[in-house]
C-alpha cells in the first residue's frame, strides 16, 4: 500500500527560487537559469519521494524554468521572437523575485519590530544583562530545512534490504518522540535528531514529523546564518503540545507510513 503525506509546504515557489540562490550566492540579475532549474527540480524530486502534495504553482514555475532554459539555449528565429531585441529573457524573473524579496523583507522588519517591543520591560522589572557581543540568530526556513536533510541523507549509505518488513513507522508517534527529546533540552541540533535512525524510511518519518511540528508552530528552528548549523527549538509547555496535537489528531488521520515504497528510493 502506498501513502501521500497531505503536508501543507508554507513556502511557494519564489522562496524556493530565492534560496537557491542564496545557496548558490548568485545575483538575482545575473541569474543561471540552467543551474537554477536543475537545483529546483532536483527540490521538486525530494518532495516526490517524500511523498508530499506538491502544489500547483511549484509544477506551473517548473514548466516556466524549463521554457525559459530552453529560450536562452536555443537560438532566436526573428519573427518568431515576440520579445524586443536586447531583452534578456531572465529580466521577468528577476522583477518578480525582486518585488518579492522586498515584500518578505518588509514582512521580516514588522516581525523584528514586534519582536524587539516584547522585549521591553515596565518601569521596576529586573533586568538582566548578559555581558558579550549578540549573537545574530535567523529564523530557518522550510527549505533550509530541506537542504539539511538532504546532507542527512548523503552522509549515509543505507544497504538495499529485499526483506518483506511489516513494521509501519508513524509520523504522529515520532512527533512525540521529538518532543519528548526537546522537553528535556532546551534545544538540539537539526542532524542530532537522525542519529539513531538507522535506515531511511526513518530518517524520512522524522523529517515529516519536524516539517509538522513546524507547521502547527510546536517548535522553531534557527541559525547563526544562512546555511549554518539549524538548531531546534519548543515554542510551548507541555500542556500546550498535548492541546494542539489533540486537536491534529482529530483532524487529520493518524499518518502511517509504508516502509515498502521507500526503501527502493535512490
Amino acid at each position: 500500500m502506498t501513502y501521500r503525506l497531505k503536508l501543507k509546504i508554507f513556502e511557494g515557489p519564489l522562496d524556493l527560487l530565492l534560496h537557491l540562490i542564496k545557496e548558490q550566492k548568485m545575483d538575482i540579475q545575473d541569474i543561471s537559469v540552467a543551474e537554477i532549474s536543475n537545483q529546483y527540480l532536483s527540490y521538486l524530486d525530494l518532495m516526490n519521494d517524500l511523498n508530499l502534495d506538491v502544489a500547483g504553482e511549484y509544477l506551473v514555475m517548473a514548466a516556466e524554468l524549463t521554457r525559459l532554459k530552453s529560450k536562452i539555449l536555443l537560438p532566436s528565429h526573428g519573427e518568431d521572437d515576440d520579445d524586443e531585441e536586447g531583452t534578456d529573457p531572465r529580466d521577468e524573473l528577476a522583477r518578480r523575485l525582486m518585488e518579492y524579496q522586498r515584500y518578505k523583507q518588509a514582512a521580516g522588519g514588522l516581525r523584528n519590530l514586534e519582536y524587539e517591543r516584547q522585549q521591553l520591560f515596565s518601569r521596576g522589572s529586573e533586568i538582566q544583562v548578559e555581558e558579550g557581543e549578540e549573537e545574530v540568530i535567523v529564523d530557518a526556513t522550510v527549505f533550509d530545512l530541506f537542504s539539511a536533510f538532504k546532507q542527512v541523507l548523503s552522509q549515509r549509505t543505507f544497504k538495499e534490504d529485499f526483506e518483506i518488513k511489516i513494521t509501519t513507522l508513524s509520523v504522529s508517534e515520532r512527533i512525540n518522540r521529538v518532543l519528548e527529546t526537546l522537553n528535556e533540552h532546551e534545544s538540539v541540533t537539526f542532524e542530532s535528531l537522525f542519529v539513531n535512525n538507522t535506515t531511511k524510511q526513518e530518517i524520512i518519518v522524522t523529517f515529516l514529523a519536524l516539517l509538522e511540528l513546524m507547521r502547527m508552530t510546536l517548535i522553531r528552528v534557527q541559525q547563526g546564518t544562512h546555511f549554518e548549523t539549524i538548531r531546534v527549538y519548543r515554542t510551548s509547555d507541555r500542556e500546550t503540545q498535548e492541546e494542539v496535537l489533540k486537536d491534529y489528531q482529530e483532524i487529520e488521520m493518524d499518518t502511517e507510513v509504508d516502509p515498502e515504497p521507500l526503501k527502493n528510493t535512490p
